[in-house]
């Protein structure tokens, strides 16, 4: 399959702190893409790196087949960038606002962003000034939609709206993005808003990526498990389970073995164990599970 996005070896510092070294990820042309991590782990860092307001101290970002930092100007009219869901001139209206951008793009396609104002119930003669943080975040993803970009690249693309219009707008930009064939990388601090959104997860862990994975498989494989044993019970750090916490005689770890798989590697620990229980995960439960509660 075709890239969209590509990068190779990234390395940024911030001082002499590493967000991280010979960072390698590949997004492919088409789907919709989650960038997840928690704080501090660099996912604004590669989202700047990937718009060009940032170079990185080594390594390479390619947007389209082009350097980040240099693109072309008939490469930077195919993405759309989000970075804060502000719109400039807030003195406009709905209306005026949409006129005055679609001066500056031959290729623009009013229809997605008055679809989008009809379902989020903004009438067409509303002050930008008037509307609330979340209501101007959806005007601005509107105003990307009628650029008609081949790549969407957006930075908390629910920011400030409430759990209804959350729902639909991410129904909304998953039915856009697979009518128009287009591909979008996305993050949010609200993982439960990506799960029924996003066809891929690349979670960034401290200097790593480390887990990209299409969303269906971590839902489908990933699982939680919890077994009784005494609060002796250690299990050694290994790439099959994550997270092993013991509490009060219960044991509870992740992995992506299947039960039978899980059992017989856990009885290596502990030959006395004899039942476990197995729990699917929410995309939400998976990224803890594999990050860790703090």
């Amino acid at each position: 399959m075709q890239s969209v996005i590509e990068c190779k070896n990234l390395t940024h510092y911030y001082g002499n702190r590493c967000i991280y070294e010979n960072l390698n990820f590949t997004v492919q042309k088409g789907r919709i893409t989650g960038l997840l991590g928690k704080n501090g782990t660099g996912k604004t860092t590669t989202i700047n790196i990937m718009n060009g307001y940032l170079k990185p101290r080594s390594g390479n970002c390619y947007l389209l087949g082009e350097p980040s930092h240099s693109l072309s100007p008939a490469t930077k009219s195919k993405i759309g960038l989000l970075i804060e869901g502000h719109v400039q001139y807030s003195f406009f209206n709905i209306e005026q606002i949409e006129k005055f951008y679609s001066s500056f793009f031959p290729g623009w396609k009013r229809e997605p962003y008055y679809e989008l104002m009809s379902k989020l119930k903004i009438a067409p003669g509303q002050k930008i000034s008037k509307m609330s943080c979340g209501q101007r975040s959806q005007v601005a993803l509107g105003l990307i939609l009628a650029q008609d970009p081949e790549l969407l690249i957006l930075d908390d693309f629910s920011m400030g709206l409430d759990p209804g219009y959350r729902k639909l707008f991410a129904d909304y930009l998953r039915e856009y993005a697979k009518e128009e064939k287009k591909s979008i990388f996305i993050t949010s601090h609200i993982i439960q808003d990506l799960e029924h959104l996003v066809d891929d997860c690349l979670i960034l862990d401290y200097g790593t990526v480390m887990l990209h994975k299409p969303t269906e498989e971590i839902l489908n494989s990933f699982k939680r498990y919890r077994f009784k044993v005494n609060n002796n019970f250690t299990m050694p750090d290994n790439d099959q389970f994550y997270n092993t916490e013991v509490t009060k005689g219960m044991a509870e770890t992740y992995s992506f073995l299947n039960k039978e798989e899980a059992l017989n590697q856990i009885k290596t620990y502990n030959p006395e164990i004899s039942e476990i229980q197995g729990n699917k995960l929410t995309l939400e439960e998976a990224f803890i599970g594999l990050t860790g509660k703090y």
